[in-house]
C-alpha cells in the first residue's frame, strides 16, 4: 500500500475535526449525475460550509471528441480553477459528492494527476455530513484566497497581493494508459473493465455506438466496491474481492470503463486495497473511434 493511500478517504467526523484545525482547507462539491441535470442547483440548495462547486464536466474534463466522452482536462483551464478554488501548495483538499463518491473519485484523480498530494474524499459524500448532524451552507461563499479578480481600489490590491500564489498544476503527475498500452495490457491480464456485466458483454449499450470490451480486459464492476450506504468497502474486503478477480498486486493494473469516471473510482478502491492502479482516461468511449480497433463481445 503506497504511503498515502491512508489518506485517500476521510469521515464526516474527520472532517469535522479538520474544519476546526486545518486554516489550508479546500473543500470542494463534485455532484454529478450521469446522462442527468446538473447538480449545481443542489449545491446552491445546501452544502458543507465552505465548499466550492466543481463541475464534473467542465472543470475535470476536456469538451467529448476523439478523445471520449470524458477526455482530460486542458491544463492551463485547470490551472484557473486552481486559482478560483484557492488550492495552494499547501491546501488540503477534501471532495465530496451526493454519496457514491462516483464523482468525487474523478476529481481524487484529476487533482493528483495536476500535482496535488493532498486531497481525501469523504467516504459517503454530503449523505454522510446530513447523518452527522452537521450543519449546511446555503450562502454562497465570499471570494477566496488565490482568486485574481481585478479590482480598482488600491488597498483591495495589496491584499491580492499577499495573497498565496496557486499551486501548480503538473499535469501527468500520475501516469496513464493510452489505447496502445491498454491494449498490451489487456494482453497480459492486466486490464479491468469496471462497467456492468451487460455493458462489459455487450448485450446493451446506453451510451456509445459500439457495444462490447477491450480484448482480453476482466471485468470488475464499479458497483461491487462500496457498501449499500455508498461508503467503500474495508480494505480487507477490496484486497479479497480483486484477489478473487484474479488481481494480487504484484504488478500495476490498467482501469477503464465507458469515459474514465467510474474508473477512478475502481483506482480509489484499489489504492485503499493496495494495488496500484493506472487509469485509461479514454476508455471505451476513446477505444472505438479508431474502427481498426478490435471489439469483443460475450
Amino acid at each position: 500500500m503506497s504511503e498515502d493511500s491512508h489518506r485517500a478517504l476521510l469521515s464526516a467526523q474527520q472532517l469535522i475535526g479538520l474544519q476546526a484545525n486545518a486554516d489550508n482547507l479546500v473543500l470542494l462539491d463534485v455532484r454529478w449525475q450521469l446522462g442527468g441535470p446538473s447538480q449545481y442547483p443542489a449545491y446552491l440548495t445546501g452544502r458543507i460550509p465552505g465548499a466550492r462547486w466543481c463541475d464534473l464536466d467542465a472543470d475535470l474534463a476536456d469538451s467529448p471528441g476523439d478523445g471520449g466522452r470524458h477526455p482530460l482536462p486542458d491544463p492551463a483551464r485547470l490551472q484557473s480553477r486552481f486559482t478560483d478554488w484557492g488550492i495552494t501548495p499547501r491546501s488540503e483538499v477534501v471532495v465530496y459528492d451526493g454519496g457514491s463518491s462516483v464523482a468525487a473519485a474523478r476529481a481524487w484523480w484529476v487533482l493528483r494527476w495536476a500535482g496535488v498530494r493532498q486531497v481525501r474524499v469523504l467516504d459517503g459524500g454530503f449523505t454522510a455530513w446530513v447523518e452527522a448532524d452537521q450543519p449546511v451552507e446555503t450562502e454562497l461563499p465570499g471570494a477566496q484566497a488565490g482568486t485574481r479578480a481585478g479590482t480598482d481600489n488600491e488597498a483591495d490590491s495589496r491584499q491580492d497581493a499577499h495573497r498565496p500564489e496557486p499551486m501548480t498544476v503538473r499535469p501527468g503527475t500520475l501516469p496513464v494508459l493510452d489505447a496502445d498500452t491498454a491494449r498490451a495490457w489487456a494482453e497480459q491480464g492486466r486490464l479491468v473493465d469496471v462497467r456492468a456485466p451487460e455493458r462489459f458483454r455487450g448485450d446493451v449499450e446506453p451510451m456509445d455506438p459500439v457495444a462490447g470490451h477491450i480484448p482480453g480486459a476482466l471485468n470488475v464492476p464499479t458497483t461491487g466496491n462500496a457498501m449499500s450506504s455508498g461508503r467503500f468497502k474495508p480494505a480487507a474486503a477490496l484486497r479479497r474481492r480483486f484477489g478473487e478477480a484474479g488481481i494480487d498486486g504484484q504488478a500495476p493494473v490498467g482501469v477503464y470503463c465507458g469515459s474514465g469516471v467510474n474508473a477512478a473510482h475502481t483506482a480509489l478502491a484499489m489504492e485503499l486495497a493496495g494495488i496500484e492502479a493506472v487509469l485509461y482516461p479514454g476508455s471505451w468511449s476513446e477505444w472505438i473511434t479508431d474502427p481498426e480497433r478490435p471489439v469483443a463481445t460475450g
